[in-house]
């Protein structure tokens, strides 16, 4: 049986992913941190305890690539992302794995496979591509203003404060000040460089910041529809294949 432990800033994150481990009874979770300084001290000093860590990729303090640049013997890594293209690229080709959140448990259990098969052969060291990715997610690359140009006139927004992003008419507009302001770059370029944390994409042509979710309720074709907090566009639809993320999110 493999051990493991896991690492993710948030707890119901660990909650949930514990829950899908011990279900699949292939695996004993002997640990986890919230916290990734912690996981990092206890890692280093038990290495011969962990057989895989699975490993949030977006985390105060440290990123998942930064820990696992900083740990003295890596384990098998599997990393969980909400999004992360770019890094998704990288796994493929490399020996580390990857799971997209919300985990799907037939997802998980081929993960297991995989895990299963390697056990016991040499484990490629992942640093030196955690050290590369580390870099592009350093903290200043993060999108925290943006700025909507009209004109002569530019406005400079803080993302923080931005309650959606939408793309209609060929344009890309972001809810701000109770109004929405033209930006640039497309929907996809703004989820590689947003918080994971804070925004959520919950359909093609819309992100939103959870922070200023008022309310979810049934849309009249089936669907479900999100309300924001007091914007021009109070009321965005969300994608069936993008419920559960936005409700895990949203912790509910």
């Amino acid at each position: 049986m493999l051990r493991a432990y896991l690492v993710d800033d948030e707890r119901l994150a660990v909650e949930r992913l514990s829950r899908l481990l011990e279900a699949t009874r292939r695996v004993a979770v002997t640990g986890s941190a919230l916290d990734p300084e912690q996981a990092l001290e206890y890692l280093n000093a038990h290495p011969a305890d962990v057989d895989v860590l699975f490993l949030d990729i977006q985390m105060p303090g440290l990123t998942g690539f930064e820990l696992l640049e900083r740990l003295e013997r890596p384990p098998m890594v599997v990393f969980t992302t909400a999004y992360d293209r770019y890094a998704i690229d990288a796994f493929e080709v490399s020996s580390v794995d990857y799971l997209l959140k919300p985990i799907e448990p037939e997802r998980l259990n081929r993960c297991l496979d995989k895990l299963d098969h390697r056990r016991g052969m040499q484990i490629r060291d992942v640093r030196t591509l955690a050290r590369e990715l580390a870099s592009q997610l350093s903290p200043g690359r993060r999108l925290e203003r943006i700025a909507s140009r009209v004109g002569e006139r530019t406005t400079i927004l803080d993302v923080a404060k931005v309650t959606h992003f939408v793309a209609r008419d060929k344009l890309t507009y972001a809810g701000a000040h109770g109004r929405e302001h033209v930006v640039e770059g497309s929907l996809t370029d703004l989820e590689a460089r947003l918080d994971s944390r804070r925004f959520v994409r919950i359909h093609r042509s819309a992100i939103v910041n959870v922070a200023f979710v008022e309310a979810l309720h049934p849309a009249v074709d089936g669907g479900l529809v999100v309300r924001l907090k007091g914007e021009p566009v109070s009321e965005l639809p969300v994608a069936r294949d993008r419920v559960r993320d936005l409700k895990d999110r949203l912790g509910i």
